[in-house]
């Protein structure tokens, strides 16, 4: 007996629908599932912020006013000293210096960094120069927070943008005082790390969560056996290392590729006051609850009145405002809002209200205070 077609293909559709549902299954539990090098850093392997003051030179006439800003003269001056140049007190007064501009430079200077290594260098102007663009920044020693040189930077500038002026009219494209010179800076001393010292390495969380740190030392554990790993707190694991350096950057390697279960995260709503800006996570829950928001407007208006004397009576003509002020208050409907667990829901829920971002700013926070809101407010 064979079976017709009809119900054949309708079996074939319901066998592909259940293994498409298994593949759904198979990947969304994969897409939840994160590396410990996605959720966690060894603690000491971190890099470091340079700084230093510099010079460009070589501008076409865009560089600082060095009347305005003598701290330009002063550091060309410090500059040419090095060089075997002295430059006395009257000349530095003297100096029309607009080729040569005072900047910052800036860098990062990355973990593990071996004197000779290039680096990215950020150059921004740090007087009044009107333009960056065609200069070359000479040699500007970078120095950490201990204040020791730890990088030397020189090198021309990409400046990405364009200016022109004339008669009186200006047009500026992009950012023409700061620019980039790529593999700008070299460096000159390595920052020591405590990777290979002691028998344990710490792995610090990127965020502080205990169920998050007790995840990575079970990983840690299931891996290369019981007490390799323990939690210390929510931040910090502690783990048990080879003391020999190779096989103990392999064990790191081999650690930060393990697979740890995403925690799922706390109930957050971001907002932030000066731009209105209101951010949720999926966690964010809603309670049922009833809100009634109107809106207030005040509107002023100000009318010139002439008060003219009357002819003979030696006064004169005076011209006086008048102030009409008016208030307009909507009435303010009662809405409910119904409970909604899922973050699509509490997102119809607050749109049913009409309300401005700004205006949602005071409702969310009168919402968490009546108890009917399950997030944390954090303002930024």
């Amino acid at each position: 007996m064979t079976t017709p077609a009809p119900l054949a293909r309708s079996a074939r559709l319901q066998q592909l629908g259940r293994l498409c549902l298994a593949f759904c299954l198979v990947f969304s539990g994969l897409a939840q599932a994160s590396r410990i090098k996605e959720v966690a850093s060894v603690e000491g392997v971190r890099s470091n912020q340079l700084t230093g003051f510099g010079l460009v030179v070589g501008l076409d006439g865009t560089g600082d006013q060095t009347t305005q800003m003598p701290y330009t003269s002063q550091g060309l001056a410090n500059y040419m000293q090095q060089l075997g140049l002295t430059l006395t007190a009257a000349s530095l007064t003297q100096l029309q210096m607009k080729n040569v501009a005072a900047v910052l430079v800036t860098t990062e200077l990355p973990a593990f960094a071996r004197p000779g290594q290039r680096l990215d260098i950020n150059v921004s102007s740090l007087g009044n120069a009107k333009s960056l663009k065609g200069g070359t920044l000479i040699a500007t020693p970078l120095k950490g927070a201990d204040g020791e040189v730890y990088a030397l930077a020189q090198g021309n500038l990409i400046v990405a943008g364009a200016g022109a002026s004339a008669g009186g009219s200006k047009v500026t494209v992009n950012h023409l005082s700061a620019g980039r010179i790529p593999d700008g800076a070299q460096v000159e001393r390595s920052v020591p790390t405590a990777l290979q010292e002691g028998p344990t390495v710490n792995l610090s969380l990127n965020a502080s969560d205990f169920q998050t740190a007790r995840k990575v030392a079970q990983a840690i554990n299931r891996k290369f056996g019981d007490g390799v790993a323990q939690a210390l707190d929510g931040r910090t694991v502690q783990v048990k290392a080879p003391t020999t350096p190779n096989e103990r950057v392999s064990f790191l390697a081999e650690m930060e590729e393990l697979p740890v279960e995403s925690s799922v995260a706390a109930a957050k709503i971001i907002i932030n006051s000066r731009t209105g800006s209101i951010v949720l996570n999926q966690a964010v829950s809603l309670g049922a609850c009833a809100i009634a928001h109107g809106n207030l407007s005040v509107s002023i208006s100000s009318t010139p009145v002439v008060s003219q004397p009357s002819a003979l009576s030696g006064g004169q003509t005076v011209v006086t405002e008048k102030a009409n002020i008016e208030i307009k208050q909507e009435p303010g409907k009662l809405i409910q809002l119904p409970a909604a667990a899922q973050l699509s829901e509490v997102v119809k829920a607050l749109n049913a209200l009409g309300a401005t971002p700004q205006d949602l700013l005071a409702i969310l926070q009168a919402i968490k205070a009546a108890g009917a809101l399950n997030a944390e407010l954090e303002v930024i």
